[in-house]
């Protein structure tokens, strides 16, 4: 695609970044084929290409509107348009340039400023632990919108953190939500680690990946928490106690996975942050291992059968497809993913849940309506927005893939 970038982006990083993703596109539309808005909404400006034009636009110097902004804004930012792609358009690093220049240039209404810095305030706040336990004693009484947000009743396993030292270490970032909303997510990767022989620490300073700042378009933000979890870990990977960084929630993973480029330019943290990015890895990479070394302490066959949904980060963003399916069948475990759509967003996409709730129940329920064909008797994910996204719309359990190994590990008594 021949791009002229306007004077005002001529020779900035975002500006050449942009046209080098831009010069790719060979206006194919493959991408609409695959791309979750575009199916709902059939409008060529909510699919892919017509956002990459309507972003080629801005950047070569028309003044963007509040239609731009919203086209960009009901943009899931799955990625699956770049499994697609065949000429291997950017998309997602793209969108985030897009919508970063936008923003700058289209007010928002205050209702709407108020509610995104409610967002990456509060759910990156240490009172968003104390305000969640609130929620859930009160959970019956709140609005349908709220209670969606908010699980049941804690797990009774949630609190048993393995306390062996072991000689092998991984760090293991806890997240944002995931310790309030879900916290069996992050024990029961201890435990399941803690049984291959490996140790998981946390830095206690690290906090939320700086996905949920950057996609609300406060950049700066983001990159201060990328900052501050590579200072948190330096000691323990520059000291080499620590083999690898565990991600258990998609959604961090990919993000963490992109510190490298996100600091490139940064002359104090790029080499930090490369250095970081080469050694995260998703839980699942790790499943090779783990079935090599827990195998003989399953049982042949587990109870009951799992319908596995693979997040956006998952399968899109960190191109990781098959590995969980195929460990869990290794394990003994039935498992199966859905016949039809199984690429396809089920709306979560961190806040977007929030701020597009009804195009997000509208992909939520057409992949629940997927996953029932299955028949499972629970559903499994990688990403706790996922997991809490599904559950808000089925009585069928929803959890982590990890936590279903560690119950098969560890049975209730």
């Amino acid at each position: 695609m021949q791009t002229n970038l306007a004077p005002e982006f001529q020779g900035t990083p975002d500006g050449e970044a942009a046209e080098a993703i831009l010069r790719k596109c060979v206006h194919c539309g493959f991408c609409t084929a695959t791309c979750p808005t575009y199916q709902l909404l059939g409008d060529e400006l909510d699919g892919p290409r017509g956002r990459i034009y309507l972003m080629k636009q801005v950047l070569e110097g028309a003044a963007p509107t509040r239609a731009t902004q919203q086209h960009l804004d009901r943009c899931l930012t799955c990625r699956n348009c770049e499994s697609t792609c065949p000429s291997g358009v950017d998309y997602g690093h793209l969108v985030d340039i897009g919508r970063k220049i936008v923003e700058a240039k289209v007010p928002r209404p205050a209702g709407e400023r108020t509610v995104r810095w409610l967002l990456k305030e509060g759910l990156t706040s240490p009172l968003f632990g104390p305000a969640m336990a609130v929620g859930k004693l009160v959970r019956p009484l709140l609005p349908g919108t709220l209670k969606d947000k908010v699980p049941g009743a804690r797990h009774p396993r949630a609190g048993q953190w393995p306390k062996k030292e072991r000689a092998r270490k991984v760090l293991m970032l806890a997240g944002c939500v995931q310790p309030a909303m879900l916290p069996n997510i992050n024990a029961a990767t201890a435990r399941v680690l803690d049984a291959i022989g490996i140790q998981t620490v946390i830095a206690d300073k690290a906090g939320c990946c700086g996905a949920l700042r950057t996609h609300l378009n406060d950049h700066a933000g983001g990159l201060d928490d990328m900052r501050r979890n590579i200072d948190a870990w330096w000691p323990l990977v520059e000291a080499g106690q620590v083999e690898a960084i565990v991600m258990n929630a998609s959604g961090c993973g990919v993000q963490v996975k992109d510190y490298g480029h996100a600091l490139a330019g940064d002359a104090a943290y790029a080499e930090k942050a490369a250095r970081i990015s080469s050694l995260t890895r998703d839980l699942s990479e790790l499943l090779p291992e783990i079935v090599a070394v827990l195998k003989p302490r399953m049982a042949d066959a587990q109870p009951g059968s799992l319908a596995f949904h693979p997040p956006c980060t998952l399968q899109h963003g960190q191109q990781l497809r098959g590995g969980v399916e195929q460990g869990l069948r290794a394990l003994g475990f039935d498992v199966a993913v859905a016949l039809n759509e199984p690429h396809l967003c089920c709306g979560s996409a961190g806040t977007y849940s929030v701020l597009q709730p009804e195009l997000s129940h509208q992909l939520r329920d057409r992949k629940l309506g997927h996953l029932a064909e299955l028949q499972p008797t629970a559903i499994v994910s990688a990403n706790v927005g996922c997991i809490q996204h599904l559950q808000s719309g089925t009585s069928t359990p929803v959890k982590h893939w990890v936590e279903a190994l560690d119950e098969a590990l560890h049975p209730a008594p």
